[in-house]
């Protein structure tokens, strides 16, 4: 064989190798509506993904909007009485808990609810329940002398109807009452006043932590509870909370009148049971709320213009807003009547 006759095969097929790149036109022809539908696709889910997101939004502003009105509704409504008058009825008035000012047993809560209670012509008498330790002189003064003038005004019956308890500030407030009734085991009394705090002169000594209290004026210090208590100082408020005590002593006396049986120990901050606070006269008869309204007020009906605690204030409390309100009350020796 030939060593020329090899050549010629080598190249003959070089042109049928080439023919596949004939179609690349037509591929690059069909890309630009390629393109097009992915672009489409992209836009149509893009849109979409759009709409949901507005959608979503529009729902939580809602949802946030709803919340927000019922919460304002609440807020609104928390401090009207529960029930809507409806004719002949008894007018309660509720004093729970510590007497203080920002507490359900506040004196603008409760001289609020006695005004709208004794406005009502439907109300035919007022009747405060009592589950109280007492509180502050002044909140119970400033309902006390409300209760007076109220009365005068308007010519209706209190009746004060104790359940728990009703010492010290509470009783304050129910000797305004026209009667008094409470259930046997009622705890009632304990006519006194306490000022309470804390000394912590000797602990800062042994811990080595000096005292700088700088004041204008001798006793600007006073109640300090870093600082040793002088005997002045003592004297001083000892001389405070007996003017106090008289003051107390006073308003129970004119309250109760000749009812009240005094002894050695009825004004020494004791307390008694109901059936022995009937018996000195601290209380008039033995009965509860529906006895009252049913059998003394003639007005079966009961209904409740106490302001309710709203919202916020619970959440506040439970979340412990007010945690060092005893302790800031504790160093500054606020007089209490408990």
């Amino acid at each position: 064989m030939n060593p020329q006759d090899d050549t010629p095969p080598a190249t003959t097929p070089a042109a049928p190798a080439a023919a596949p790149e004939a179609p690349a036109p037509a591929t690059v022809a069909a890309s630009p509506g390629a393109l097009e539908q992915t672009l489409a696709l992209f836009a149509r889910d893009y849109l979409a993904d759009r709409r949901a997101e507005r959608r979503w939004k529009v729902f939580f502003r809602l949802s946030w909007l709803i919340f927000f009105l019922i919460v304002l509704w609440v807020l609104m409504s928390a401090r009207t009485h529960s029930t809507a008058p409806s004719g002949p009825h008894t007018a309660l008035v509720e004093v729970r808990g510590e007497i203080a000012a920002d507490t359900e047993a506040s004196a603008e809560l409760l001289v609020a609810a006695l005004k709208n209670a004794f406005q009502d012509e439907g109300a035919q008498a007022v009747v405060l329940r009592f589950n109280s330790p007492g509180g502050s002189p002044v909140q119970a003064g400033i309902v006390n002398d409300e209760i007076k003038r109220l009365k005068a005004l308007y010519k209706k019956k209190v009746y004060a109807v104790i359940e728990e308890e009703c010492a010290s500030g509470a009783y304050y407030i129910a000797v305004a009452a026209d009667e008094i009734y409470a259930d046997k085991a009622s705890i009632v009394g304990s006519i006194g006043v306490l000022m309470d705090g804390f000394g912590f002169t000797g602990t800062m000594e042994k811990l080595g932590v000096e005292r700088r209290l700088i004041t204008a004026g001798e006793n600007k210090g006073i109640g300090d509870p870093f600082t040793p208590l002088s005997e002045k100082h003592r004297a001083y408020t000892q001389a405070m909370i007996d003017q106090i005590h008289r003051q107390f002593i006073q308003v129970v006396k004119e309250g109760r009148g000749k009812r009240l049986k005094m002894n050695g120990e009825t004004f020494s901050g004791l307390f008694w049971n109901g059936e022995e606070a009937v018996k000195i006269g601290l209380a008039d008869h033995l009965g509860n709320l529906d006895y009252v309204a049913r059998e003394v007020v003639k007005a079966e009906e009961i209904i409740d213009y106490t302001p309710k605690e709203n919202v916020a204030e619970r959440l506040a409390k439970r979340f412990g807003a007010s945690v060092g309100e005893g302790a800031v009350k504790a160093m500054r020796g606020v007089p209490s009547l408990r």
